[in-house]
């Protein structure tokens, strides 16, 4: 039997699947109002440094993997232009079709996919720019994923990784307080789940921290890695080339 972390349980590779996916069944329907209150709006500020590294041009094809309710999806659209292409994909129904009702109230329709970033259904060297947003540390297989993202990309296209991550030491206590005691409770308050949000708490400590990440990136045929801590580190940005 294979196991491996959900949050900080050992469960079987299976069976974290599934909980994941109850994870995000169950917040999807206030996952935007959650992200406001919980970053206190910062998580628009991150998307949009997010957007500004990505120096997008007309023409690109992007794939927005873990895409959710479509925040960067959206965003992207309005740089590609007519001649190019974001193609939004989660692994999660419920959250993918909370995301293409949003983008279709504001106008935009985009080619929606349910998908497993594991094993991404397009050609190689098909895409200028991957990116994932808060996504990869639910991921059971980050390096698998992470070769999947490298090999859909063209030569020289970009990954970003927004994620969080390792907040600065002087950060830390007030961080966990919050983490653990607030932001359960802010859950059950606002969303009635408690037990996703704790879940969001203890799947943050077990993702790698900034440099780990930054060496899986490379493992996994990016030439050229650095990241942006933001927030004192609460989130990082990583930037990945293919080589």
């Amino acid at each position: 039997m294979t196991t491996t972390h959900f949050g900080y349980q050992s469960v079987e590779e299976a069976e974290k699947a599934k909980r994941v996916r109850g994870v995000f069944d169950s917040v999807a329907p206030k996952y935007d109002l959650m992200n406001d209150l919980m970053s206190m709006g910062l998580h628009r500020a991150w998307k949009a440094f997010t957007v500004l590294v990505a120096s997008i041009r007309e023409g690109y094809q992007v794939l927005d993997i873990a895409g959710g309710t479509g925040d960067l999806a959206l965003a992207f659209s309005k740089k590609v232009g007519k001649s190019g292409c974001v193609v939004h994909t989660d692994i999660n129904e419920a959250m993918l079709r909370t995301g293409r009702d949003r983008l279709l109230d504001t106008g935009v329709s985009l080619p929606t996919l349910v998908c497993d970033a594991e094993k991404l259904p397009f050609p190689d060297d098909h895409f200028d720019l991957v990116s994932v947003a808060f996504g990869l540390r639910n991921m059971t297989h980050k390096e698998a994923a992470l070769a999947e993202m490298n090999r859909v990309l063209k030569p020289g296209g970009k990954l970003l990784v927004l994620e969080f991550s390792k907040v600065a030491p002087p950060l830390e206590k007030v961080y966990d307080w919050y983490s653990f005691k607030v932001l359960p409770k802010l859950g059950k308050l606002v969303a009635g789940d408690d037990a996703s949000y704790r879940y969001l708490a203890e799947s943050i400590r077990m993702h790698p921290g900034q440099g780990e990440l930054k060496a899986m990136m490379a493992k996994n045929g990016f030439g050229h890695v650095e990241y942006h801590n933001l927030t004192g580190g609460l989130v990082a940005l990583h930037v990945g080339i293919k080589c």
